[in-house]
Formats: C-alpha cells, structure tokens, sequence
C-alpha cells in the first residue's frame, strides 16, 4: 500500500488506471467518461436556483438537464481522491499564490484568483463548442477511434504548447 502514499504515480499506472476506468464506463453506462458536460449542468443547477423551472425550457438544457448525474459525482470523486491522494503523500497544503507566479505576476492573490477564473471559463466555453473537453474527446473519443476527437486531441496539444511557451518564454 506504499503506493497510495506517493506524491507522484506512474503516468502509465494512472492511464491505464483511466483505462480500465473508461471501460467500466462504457460496460455500466453505455455512456463515455466526461467532465466538462458536469460543469454545464452544475451552471443550469445554480440558474434553477435563481430562476426556478423556466430553466428547464432553454434549448440546452433539454439536451444536458441540469440534474446530478454519474459524470457529475465523477467530479466530485476526482476532487475527493485527489484531495485524499494529497493527504496520503503528505503533499496537501493551501498555496494561494505559487511562486513561480509571484515571481512573475507579483504576490496578489486577488490577481491570480481572477486570471483563474477567466481562464476557467475560457476552457469551459472551448469545451461546450468543442462538444467535449480533454476527457471526453482525449480519453472517451479517441478511445472509439472518433475522427473529431483526435482532431480534438491534435489541437489541445498544439494549443497547450504554444501556451506553454507563451507564458514560459515570453512572460516569464
């Protein structure tokens, strides 16, 4: 069991752990692994708090009804294991402002919570218009040999180098 206390797991346990994950998925639910359909639900969720059953009515939310779901506590079980996963390796501390950033961007949480937060509606709205985020076409579509999702796949990661050198090379 001294892997479970490990800061670091294998990237070939862990994708063949999301493997055997994803298979499951298919086998229980007929359905592939997603996240980003989740957080869609949880936005029409917190609406139907505010604007009650109208919510029900929009087009989007017919096809992706704001409810709880399997993808939706597969959030929250990625949160809680990685939560515990962190406590286990001794490795859990709160860092609201990482080093690296306040080296660069200065020491402002404030800041880095912002930039966080527009940065996470910016992936949540490539993720609706790409019909799926790294998850769902990286690990589910490709899985199925879907053209779409290895184009997907294709572009997460010529977007996630030109970021990377974006940010390492240039603003930092």
């Amino acid at each position: 069991m001294d892997w479970l206390m490990m800061e670091r797991w294998s990237p070939y346990a862990v994708g063949i752990g999301i493997g055997i994950l994803s298979w499951f998925a298919f086998l229980l639910s007929d359905k592939p692994i997603g996240c980003s359909t989740a957080y869609a639900r949880t936005s029409g969720m917190i609406e139907r708090l505010v604007r009650g059953d109208r919510v029900l009515k929009k087009e989007y939310y017919q096809k992706f009804e704001p409810v709880v779901d399997w993808e939706w506590m597969l959030v929250v079980g990625v949160v809680i294991g990685a939560f515990i996963a962190a406590q286990l390796s001794g490795a859990f501390h709160l860092l609201w402002v990482p080093s690296r950033w306040a080296a660069s961007f200065g020491p402002s949480p404030v800041l880095r919570w912002f930039v966080a937060l527009v940065g996470g509606v910016l992936m949540g709205l490539g993720a609706r218009w790409a019909g799926g985020c790294t998850s769902g076409h990286g690990i589910s579509g490709t899985l199925q040999l879907a053209v779409s999702s290895w184009l997907a796949v294709i572009c997460f990661f010529i977007g996630g180098i030109a970021t990377a050198m974006l940010i390492f090379h240039v603003l930092i």
